[in-house]
């Protein structure tokens, strides 16, 4: 058995670090960047993010502001992580997407692997994170 790795992707953000909690905080700023959802970032709030394969169940595990959020997506096990460290008046914004499990094992939803299914989210989390980091500092 093979489990997948996390995927993580860091980008460096020309914006201080409270403006970028700001927009990774909320339901409404993650919906300008990500998917539209009804997240408040408060542990134990259970909220729905609006993916292409429809409304997935997510839970907010862990909070500290402005520099960690946590919280499990959809009924794979996985988890989302945003991690915030200030440099420089700048931030480096890490997201990890965790919680792979076997790479062949099949993900109902799509219908495909997991380490197939990690591939394409690997490559949709690079561009996404790219679509914060210019929201940010428009």
């Amino acid at each position: 058995m093979t489990t997948v790795p996390d995927i993580k992707q860091t980008v460096l953000i020309e914006a201080p670090i409270q403006k970028v909690w700001d927009l990774v905080s909320t339901g409404e700023a993650i919906g300008t960047w990500f998917m539209p959802n009804d997240l408040v970032a408060e542990e134990g709030h259970e909220f729905h993010i609006q993916s292409p394969f429809g409304p997935s169940p997510c839970k907010v595990l862990e909070v500290d502001p402005p520099h960690r959020l946590t919280f499990s997506w959809d009924t794979e096990g996985w988890f989302v992580e945003f991690l915030l460290k200030e440099i420089d008046g700048k931030t480096e914004f890490t997201l990890i997407h965790g919680g792979w499990k076997d790479s062949e094992a099949i993900i109902g939803k799509a219908n495909r692997t997991n380490a197939e299914v990690r591939e394409t989210m690997n490559g949709g989390w690079a561009g996404i994170v790219q679509k914060l980091r210019q929201v940010a500092t428009n």
